[in-house]
């Protein structure tokens, strides 16, 4: 991969005369993402390629992983809601440069690294972020404010969705994997019983939560993962950071093991002027942990079919019983 590398960089750092530190970050049964150093006479510059995976060539599993889910943006497409995003004063990576066929490496993009920690155990515990973490819910609610102004209406490859559509799509899922769970039937018909009605939809991240953002000692630095936005109600957004599973833990600070819904609806309040309306928030984060829950299911059947034995496929598929003692203190808290 060096040589088209080098190459595609003489459109982003011309005269690159070495990759450094090429290393696989991550990646899932369609995407890779890989970190490294461009050096040459600009200096180093500290990038990160987003990469897709050959249709060709699918992981194993992926079918069990991946049946059901909703359609993903597109790389070509997260690059483009990135650069759009940070034109509205939303923390993104900057992007350098989107693939091309002549590339030769396939469909992706190009963006800087950002220093800062991902990883929820360390945002959460470390000293280092502890002042980081005492404004990350309020960063949180005007970043998520911002996102939900971004104009949308003339990116046609967006996905359309609304708070019925979502439920209807995840029951199916559910119904789907064979593996009775009295608990989400439950949590159904609750949420059958309590659908919001319709409001102007907003562009959502579809995936904001700790986890997906880089975090500093001075506090949010940047929004990654943006392969689930789509145009749905935002409060769907706020519900979505809420939900337990993202606390990892902490349970004492409900909205990402970090901060409390008060901060979060008032920071995001006094950026968009809009009311946050704390019953749709509800509504979105019983939604959204028995979204997780589903999911949690589907990695459980890509692991026991044998497609993908991974440990991190057994381990996340165990946690669907998580979000079944979620729903209970949701929706049953006095019991």
């Amino acid at each position: 991969m060096h040589v088209p590398l080098l190459r595609l960089l003489g459109r982003i750092a011309p005269a690159t005369t070495e990759i450094r530190h090429l290393a696989r970050l991550s990646g899932g049964a369609n995407q890779q993402t890989w970190a490294f150093d461009a050096v040459g006479p600009h200096g180093t510059l500290a990038l990160i390629l987003r990469r897709g995976v050959a249709a060709r060539d699918p992981a194993p599993g992926a079918a069990a992983a991946t049946a059901g889910a909703p359609s993903n943006v597109s790389l070509d497409h997260e690059a483009e809601l990135l650069t759009r995003a940070a034109r509205h004063g939303v923390p993104t990576p900057p992007v350098r440069a989107v693939l091309t066929d002549a590339d030769q490496l396939g469909s992706g993009f190009v963006m800087d690294r950002i220093d800062g920690e991902t990883i929820p155990r360390r945002i959460l515990r470390d000293a280092q972020f502890a002042q980081a973490r005492a404004g990350l819910a309020s960063q949180c609610g005007a970043v998520l404010a911002r996102i939900h102004g971004v104009p949308w209406r003339d990116l046609a490859w967006l996905r359309r969705s609304s708070a019925e559509a979502e439920l209807a799509h995840y029951a199916h899922v559910h119904r789907a994997g064979g593996t009775p769970r009295p608990v989400f039937e439950w949590a159904m018909r609750w949420l059958r019983e309590h659908l919001p009605a319709p409001v102007e939809p907003r562009l959502v991240h579809g995936d904001f939560r700790n986890g997906n953002l880089i975090v500093g000692a001075d506090g949010l630095r940047a929004v990654l993962d943006w392969e689930l936005a789509h145009v749905s109600d935002p409060m769907e957004d706020l519900g979505w950071i809420c939900v337990n599973s993202w606390c990892f833990g902490q349970t004492d600070h409900p909205v990402g093991g970090f901060g409390t819904r008060e901060d979060l609806f008032a920071a995001y309040e006094a950026e968009s002027g809009r009311a946050v309306d704390a019953s749709r928030v509800f509504f979105w984060e019983v939604l959204g942990t028995l979204k997780w829950g589903v999911m949690c299911g589907q990695m459980y059947r890509a692991f026991a079919s044998g497609g993908d034995r991974s440990v991190e496929r057994a381990v996340i598929g165990r946690r669907a019983s998580e979000t079944e003692i979620d729903l209970l203190r949701l929706l049953a808290p006095e019991h």
